[in-house]
């Protein structure tokens, strides 16, 4: 379709046309200079494309974020409601022989619905961990009290007052605990946990 345009100009028209070839610059050089824009735009293409890819690795790992940790708040909430049902289940007087069975059904009915509230916040990416025991980390445990103590490497948790809760790998909730601390030479008698 072209060179039927192309064959119907008039050589009088010829020197109308515009030039392909801009002034003094020979076609080798033309060439190579649209041979570089070629291979500049083939270069923008290519980091728009790679930016295109990031961005959308960055958008879904986002959303999932989001879905994983839209109910933080509420998590938050539903585990404080957890811890207050252990502090209750701890402030009835330890298990004894000759107990009024009604007080073992209370202790009984209690503990049978802290390990099903545990076992649904569990299975919805809550988890209770207990740090006693373990080497003080900050970024898990919040620490209320240090102890003296032999019987203890110094930064061992020796007593917690709240778990650790995390939320599907992530933090929810630090546990507030008692550290161990190297005991003073001075003190008279080694303090024991």
């Amino acid at each position: 379709m072209i060179e039927d345009q192309d064959s119907n100009i008039a050589p009088d028209n010829v020197a109308e046309m515009p030039s392909s070839n801009s002034g003094s610059q020979d076609p080798a050089s033309r060439i190579a200079a649209l041979e570089a824009e070629v291979q500049e735009l083939k270069d923008k293409w290519l980091r728009s494309e790679a930016e295109l890819v990031n961005l959308r690795g960055r958008t879904k790992r986002q959303i999932e974020d989001g879905r994983a940790y839209a109910v933080q708040k509420f998590a938050k909430d539903v585990v404080e409601a957890a811890e207050n049902l252990r502090r209750g289940i701890e402030a009835l007087p330890p298990r004894a022989y000759g107990e009024p069975e009604l007080l073992t059904k209370i202790r009984d009915g209690f503990e049978g619905i802290e390990r099903s509230f545990v076992a649904l916040l569990e299975r919805n990416g809550i988890l209770r961990i207990d740090p006693t025991g373990s080497n003080f980390n900050p970024d898990y445990h919040q620490a209320m009290a240090e102890q003296s103590t032999f019987n203890s490497p110094p930064g061992t948790v020796l007593q917690a007052w709240s778990q650790t809760w995390m939320l599907n790998g992530r933090l929810l909730r630090p546990a507030m605990v008692v550290v161990a601390k190297a005991p003073d030479p001075n003190s008279p008698l080694p303090e024991t946990v």
